[in-house]
């Protein structure tokens, strides 16, 4: 059986604006997402992909960041080796992958390398994209998922040759659409990888020495310097994704993807889901430290974190509440992000509505409560953020809350 190894690319705290104020003092890969931190996902998928022997994640936290993470992973996988490279700056996607080469090439050399965004939520197909690319044999294959036609040219784009899946073209957010087919963020590349990777490299720092209005830097992106030429080769192919698929951009598509992991793992491993009852609409997670009192209604789409306390007569319905907070009686939390340590008063409301297709500007749809804020009694909160340590008495709507 040939070796595989699986990248993750994480990014770094620089990144991860969009998920503000989650990622105040949460770093993004960590963020819990259906009971397990973001990463976990990719993770536990490449734990089942025959013939992988290590996954690295490769980003710019500090390794104390991780640390805690990657030690609780390899006891839950130890079959795979799990590492952490950090890299001493942002280098871009395919930056990064070059400058740990050796790392990722190290015995038992790879003769495939998955590489994965970890701000997507979504089945990953590895061991299918594993299949299809195994019969080509181009140097690398691409996960492709269709998307609305309205919201394409905020991806990169591809053309594919509908016969044999070979990549025709690709367009990273082109500006008039050519394809409802979008990158996925989910590649399969053989180890010639690198030597592609050094062609892009070679060319930049030639067109840096011939125009002195470019400046060379190691940024090296995997999309626009590394798959464009090679679909332009021919020498890329496509899978097409299927299941689900949602990009993590945002504190509001959090909610989305909690709730689209969560109907994943009802039907793939029931046993790590609260069960259903009168009062427990599945599927829901409910860690095994939380206090729930029998009154409260809780789910559809629900997780709730370590040592969370629910009062009675509590309904939360499409919402994340995180580690630490208390849900007074009556209560309610719907839509919503609870993040850390929140107090939620007797018969307050927590509301917001579901994530647009379309990102309108200015516009909250999911509230977002950050770390340590505490809503008086009977106060309600709609399609709001409220920013760490506050202490909120008065109804809001629509406002960003500092």
């Amino acid at each position: 059986m040939s070796v595989s190894k699986g990248v993750l690319l994480i990014g770094g705290p620089s990144k991860g604006t969009r998920m503000r104020p989650l990622t105040l003092d949460c770093p993004k890969p960590l963020l819990p997402i259906a009971g397990k931190p973001m990463i976990w996902h990719p993770l536990s998928a490449f734990a089942k992909v025959p013939g992988l022997t290590e996954v690295i994640m490769i980003g710019f936290y500090e390794d104390s960041v991780m640390s805690g993470f990657i030690k609780e992973a390899k006891r839950e996988f130890p079959n795979i080796a799990i590492t952490y490279l950090r890299e001493y700056k942002a280098l871009g996607t395919a930056g990064g992958l070059y400058h740990f080469r050796d790392s990722i090439l190290r015995a038992p050399v790879p003769q495939n390398i998955f590489i994965c965004n970890i701000d997507i939520c979504s089945a990953f197909p590895f061991t299918e994209i594993l299949e299809l690319h195994s019969k080509h044999r181009g140097v690398g294959t691409i996960m492709g998922v269709n998307v609305r036609k309205e919201s394409a040219q905020k991806y990169g784009c591809i053309v594919t040759e509908p016969e044999s899946q070979l990549m025709m073209h690709y367009v990273e957010k082109p500006d008039s659409w050519i394809s409802n087919t979008v990158n996925g963020g989910v590649y399969l590349f053989d180890k010639s990888l690198f030597d592609e990777i050094k062609i892009a490299m070679d060319e930049k720092t030639a067109r840096a020495a011939e125009d002195p209005l470019v400046k060379p830097d190691e940024i090296l992106r995997l999309e626009q310097d590394v798959i464009v030429p090679l679909a332009a080769a021919k020498k890329m192919y496509v899978y097409q994704c299927k299941d689900f698929w949602r990009q993590i951009k945002t504190a509001a598509s959090a909610v989305t993807a909690n709730s689209l992991y969560l109907t994943r793992i009802q039907k793939s491993n029931p046993d790590f889901l609260a069960k259903s009852s009168p009062n427990v609409i599945s599927p829901v997670y409910i860690d095994s430290t939380a206090t729930i009192d029998p009154t409260a209604k809780i789910g559809p789409n629900v997780a709730i974190g370590p040592g969370v306390t629910v009062g009675a007569g509590v309904r939360v319905k499409d919402a994340i509440v995180l580690e630490g907070t208390n849900l007074e009686q009556h209560s309610c939390v719907l839509t919503s992000i609870v993040g850390a340590n929140c107090n939620v008063g007797a018969w307050a409301r927590v509301d917001g509505k579901p994530e647009p297709e379309q990102d309108v500007k200015g516009q909250i749809s999911v509230t977002i409560l950050a770390t340590e804020v505490s809503l008086a009694p009977e106060t309600l909160v709609r399609s709001c953020i409220v920013l760490p340590n506050k202490s909120l008495n008065r109804n809001s709507a629509n406002e960003v809350l500092l």
